[in-house]
């Protein structure tokens, strides 16, 4: 799917600062030696299942495929991981590449807290020091995760430029990264950011499909009819789309953050409103204003609010293997609500926008035919944000 120099067709790259090129030059040998290198892959799958609690489930939504009367829906439950959601996957495999690179601090960007959770908690086990970055808007909205990264020994630095969300913790990080780069490996949490970075935690996340294709062979005797999952840069829509590639028949279809709508500028949903451009070290598609600047986006979810896409997602689009469809704020706050009360799983609100889009879709399938969604995250972090958008005010 990529080249040797990390394109994804047009887009993808390494548009970064020559201060940083060695760092990342060094990134990609080291990657491409242990990605092959069999007790690296020991180590890594003893901790997903020792650890993060691999494999995920895959779990039948009896009730809610009952209730659409339609298709049947799984869900894979990467909110059952360790840290609550998918993010675990990547650090794991990130940590330990750093640590093999004899770095001894991880840094980090986030937007939900969720990566900068994860990252905390690699850096506690495997004793590293840990610095993330996270929006100052981001950090209001996610206080519960603010507090369990410092729990776990991290400095979280709260970040005022911008508009205070993902784009602007991804720039500081960046930035920091140029400063110390000897001893601090940058742990890039999405599909993102300059090559090696989109490859690697694509791999990484790639576990999730691989499971996906084994559990649902094992319970239907069949692959998928449509796989589908929220994109914000997107690496759990990736991990969660790359064994299904080269498998036509089965539909792939990402979930955007649409915010207020895509008619409006409050919104995330880059596939369908942004154009190319280049930003955070790769060439994609990102939501732009009328003179090519980086755009402000919204979306009620931190996780979603990234006014760019992963640029194996961007070729997924270009050559029309992937679909990428937008969802409402109020559309995924519903979902959240109907999936809570209909099977006891509260999901992220992330996720809730890839479980609005399955209710749209699974009452226009056959009964036979079968949708698995994922659960990127549980919704934990979620309830005080949805609760006031819902007009009550409570407290984390």
């Amino acid at each position: 799917m990529t080249n040797q120099n990390g394109r994804f067709g047009v887009h993808g790259g390494q548009y970064i600062p020559e201060t940083l090129m060695n760092a990342v030059i060094e990134l990609e040998e080291v990657y491409n030696h242990y990605k092959a290198d069999a007790q690296f892959n020991q180590e890594l799958t003893d901790l997903y299942n020792d650890y993060a609690g691999r494999p995920s489930k895959l779990y039948f939504a009896r009730k809610m495929s009952a209730d659409l009367d339609g298709a049947k829906i799984y869900l894979k439950r990467e909110d059952l991981n360790h840290t609550g959601s998918h993010k675990i996957n990547n650090v794991l495999g990130q940590a330990l590449l750093a640590r093999k690179m004899g770095k001894t601090r991880l840094i980090a960007e986030t937007g939900a807290g969720q990566h900068g959770v994860a990252t905390a908690t690699a850096a506690a086990l495997m004793g590293m020091e840990c610095v993330v970055f996270m929006g100052e808007e981001d950090t209001i909205r996610q206080a519960l995760n603010v507090y369990r990264m410092r729990l776990l020994g991290a400095e979280v630095v709260t970040v005022r430029t911008g508009t205070g969300t993902l784009k602007d913790a991804v720039s500081e990080a960046m930035r920091e990264w140029t400063s110390r780069i000897a001893d601090t490996h940058y742990c890039l949490g999405s599909v993102m950011g300059p090559h090696p970075f989109p490859v690697m935690v694509r791999d990484f996340q790639a576990v999730i499909s691989r499971e996906i294709k084994a559990q649902l062979m094992e319970k239907e005797g069949r692959l998928p009819d449509a796989v589908i999952a929220c994109v914000g840069g997107g690496s759990n829509a990736m991990g969660s789309f790359y064994h299904f590639i080269e498998e036509p028949g089965v539909k792939l279809i990402g979930c955007e953050a649409a915010g207020r709508g895509i008619d409006t500028f409050e919104t995330a949903a880059t596939v369908n409103t942004g154009r190319m451009g280049i930003f955070h070290g790769m060439k994609s598609y990102f939501c732009q204003d009328e003179y090519g600047q980086i755009a402000p986006v919204y979306s009620i979810s931190a996780g979603l609010d990234y006014p760019g896409i992963g640029p194996e997602h961007a070729y997924l689009h270009d050559i029309g293997r992937a679909e990428y469809v937008p969802v409402t704020d109020n559309e995924a706050v519903e979902a959240f609500e109907y999936l809570s009360r209909m099977e006891g799983i509260i999901p992220a609100i992330e996720s809730a926008h890839a479980i609005a889009h399955a209710i749209k879709i699974a009452t226009v399938m056959d009964k036979e035919q079968t949708i698995v969604v994922t659960i990127s995250g549980r919704g934990d972090k979620d309830c005080a944000a949805i609760a006031r958008y819902r007009g009550e005010d409570i407290h984390d």
